[in-house]
C-alpha cells in the first residue's frame, strides 16, 4: 500500500471498492479502534486510545478485514494534535532552549550511527535491495521517505511497511519502558488529561483559528508533515506568548488519537499476512537496533547535560512526529523538548537523506 494519499479507486483484496464498501471498511476501521482504545484504557495501559486502536486494527488488517481510513480524515483528526501538542509551548520556552543544543548535536550522531546500522542490517538479514534498505532505515516521515525512495528506485511498498512496523514497534516499547523505569501513572478516569468543552469562547476562537489556518500556511510554505506542523506552529506561537493558555478537550484528543493508532494499523491493510509477518520480523530486529541506539544515547547525554537519561531516549526514538509527542504527553513528559528534536530529526533525514544517498550510491551498487 502507498504510503502517500489513498485515491478514491484504491483496490483491498484485488477488488475495486464500491462507495458502500469504501464507507463501510471506513465505519469498521473506526469501530475496531475505538473497541480496542477502551479496552486498553479500561485496563490503564498507557497511552491507551491511540495504542488500543493501533494493535486491534493492526491485527483486523493482518487478518483480511478490510479495514481503510481516508488519508485526509486522518489529516483532519491530526491537525487537532497539532493544536493540542503546541499547547504544551509555555513562554519559558525561550529560556531552555539553549539548553538543547547539546541534545541536538547529539541526535544528529546518533541519527547517522543508528541509520548505518540499521542499513547493514536491513541489507544483510533483510536481504532488502539497496535503494530499498537506505530509504526503509532512514527515519524521516514515513510519507517521505517512501515517495523518495520510490523515485531512487526503492520498492515504495517495502519502505512503506517497513516504517509503519517502525513506528508500530517503537511506540509500543516506550510506554513500556516508562511504566517500568519512567514512574508513569495512568491518570484518573478514561480520557487523556485535557479540559472538557467549556472552554472560554475566546481560547476556542484561538484553538480553532490554529486548526484551520495552521495546514494552509504550513501548505503554502511547502512544509511537511504540513496539517500536523502547521496547527503545532501556530498553537505555540500563541501559547508562548500568552495568548492562550487552553488545550483542545481531552475527549476531542481521545478521538484524534483513535484515528491516529487506526491510521496505522490501517497501512497493512491490503497486504498477505505472510509479507506482513516476514517485514515485521525484519523490523522487529531493527526497532531493538533503535532503541538499543537510543537508550544508549540517553544515557550518554543524560550524564551529559543532567536530563533524565529516559527523556533524552524519547526524543531520540524514531517513531512518527505525532506518535512519540503524543506518547510524551500522554505519559506527563517534557511535550515542547520531545516535539522539538523529532521536528529537528525529521528536518535532517529529509534533507540529507537523498543528498548522502546521491553522493554514496555507488557503495549501493550491488556487485
Amino acid at each position: 500500500m502507498a504510503a502517500n494519499a489513498v485515491p478514491d479507486e484504491e483496490r483491498q483484496g484485488g477488488e475495486k471498492l464500491t462507495v458502500g464498501h469504501k464507507h463501510g471498511s471506513v465505519f469498521l476501521a473506526i469501530a475496531i479502534g475505538f473497541v480496542g482504545g477502551g479496552v486498553f484504557a479500561a485496563l490503564k495501559l498507557p497511552l491507551p486510545w491511540m495504542l488500543g486502536a493501533m494493535v486491534f486494527v493492526t491485527v483486523a488488517a493482518v487478518s483480511g478485514t478490510p479495514v481503510r481510513l481516508p488519508y485526509m480524515f486522518r489529516q483532519s483528526m491530526v491537525v487537532f494534535i497539532g493544536v493540542m501538542l503546541g499547547s504544551q509551548f509555555t513562554p519559558d520556552l525561550i529560556d531552555r532552549v539553549g539548553q538543547w543544543v547539546v541534545t541536538i548535536s547529539g541526535l544528529l550522531v546518533y541519527g547517522a550511527l543508528a541509520v548505518a546500522l540499521v542499513l547493514y542490517y536491513l541489507k544483510m538479514v533483510g536481504s532488502y535491495d539497496p535503494v530499498t534498505a537506505y530509504f526503509a532505515a532512514a527515519p524521516g516521515g514515513l510519507n517521505d521517505m517512501t515517495l523518495i525512495g520510490r523515485d531512487m528506485g526503492g520498492d515504495d511498498r517495502v519502505i512503506a511497511l517497513t516504517h509503519a512496523s517502525r513506528v508500530l514497534l517503537v511506540v509500543m516499547t516506550i510506554p513500556i519502558m516508562f511504566r517500568i523505569f519512567g514512574g508513569y501513572e495512568s491518570p484518573p478516569g478514561l480520557l487523556p488529561r485535557g479540559p472538557g468543552f467549556d472552554l472560554p469562547l475566546r481560547e476556542w476562537v484561538a484553538l480553532a483559528g490554529c486548526a484551520l489556518v495552521g495546514p494552509f500556511i504550513a501548505r503554502r510554505l511547502k512544509l511537511p508533515a504540513a496539517f500536523l506542523l502547521g496547527p503545532l506552529a501556530l498553537s505555540a506561537i500563541i501559547h508562548i506568548a500568552g495568548w492562550s493558555s487552553a488545550s483542545p478537550p481531552g475527549a476531542l484528543v481521545a478521538a484524534a488519537q483513535i484515528v491516529l493508532g487506526t491510521g496505522v494499523g490501517c497501512r497493512f491493510a491490503g497486504t498477505h499476512y505472510t509479507e506482513v509477518i516476514r517485514i515485521i520480523r525484519v523490523s522487529l530486529g531493527s526497532a531493538v537496533i533503535w532503541m538499543t541506539s537510543a537508550v544508549g544515547f540517553g544515557l550518554l547525554i543524560g550524564e551529559i547535560t543532567g536530563l533524565p537519561w529516559y527523556v533524552v531516549t524519547l526524543a531520540y526514538a524514531p517513531g512518527g512526529l505525532a506518535e512519540m509527542s503524543l506518547v510524551a504527553f500522554g505519559i506527563g513528559q517534557d511535550v515542547a523538548f520531545v516535539a522539538t528534536h523529532h521536528l529537528c530529526r525529521i528536518g535532517m533525514v529529509v534533507l540529507l537523506a537523498p543528498l548522502a544517498f546521491k553522493m554514496i550510491r555507488k557503495y549501493f551498487t550491488p556487485v
